[in-house]
């Protein structure tokens, strides 16, 4: 597939409020894809439905659709199940993404919840990285998600270790919860991307 186009991941563990930098970046006028939704659309569709049905069974199925929640039952904490999903959809996630981003020439922004426990970031040209203290972490899921302080850091625990991770290779922002100054430095990293391929 030919490039056309700059492709920036924006990843980080759970809470650390990806989806609110993506949405500043939209707010600047740069087109933003979201994994989550891609995959929603894909299930929707029932591109995904055959594939799925034949490893997990029908009853992950509602109205003849995958359920997300039922799918995401079947999965949990079983690390052979979740390996054969994510191999099944990601590769589908990152081609319809792409694929619908050709129309776009410029910086295209992708939200990658997992992108380092994938190993995906080398189908990027840039990564930035949202990191945030983990008692923020943890208080922002137990609001959005009404999950306990355990649930979630056991999730975390499952998750790719962003507190002992050497991120100087790639873009940072450290979310304060202070929206002027993750626009400031949205703004900068944004600045800095645009300039080294502007040449």
């Amino acid at each position: 597939m030919k490039q056309n186009n700059i492709k920036i991941a924006v990843t980080g563990g759970i809470g650390s409020g990806k989806t609110t930098v993506c949405n500043l970046i939209k707010n600047s006028g740069y087109p933003v894809y979201s994994c989550d939704e891609v995959y929603a659309e894909l299930l929707n569709s029932g591109k995904l439905t055959k594939r799925i049905v034949e490893e997990f069974g029908k009853t992950v199925l509602s109205d003849g659709k995958i359920d997300r929640h039922k799918l995401s039952v079947c999965v949990f904490g079983d690390e052979k199940k979740l390996g054969k999903l994510n191999e099944i959809t990601h590769s589908e996630i990152f081609k319809e993404m792409f694929w619908q981003s050709e129309k776009y020439k410029g910086l295209v922004i992708f939200e990658v919840p997992l992108l380092f426990e994938g190993g995906y970031q080398n189908l990027f040209d840039e990564v930035i990285v949202v990191l945030r203290a983990l008692d923020d972490r943890i208080l922002s899921v137990k609001i959005r998600d009404g999950l306990s302080a355990e649930e979630i850091k056991n999730r975390i625990a499952n998750q790719f270790n962003y507190d002992d991770y050497d991120f100087a290779q790639y873009y940072a922002i450290h979310n304060q919860a202070k929206i002027d100054n993750m626009y400031d430095t949205i703004g900068e990293i944004m600045l800095k991307i645009t300039q080294k391929y502007s040449g």
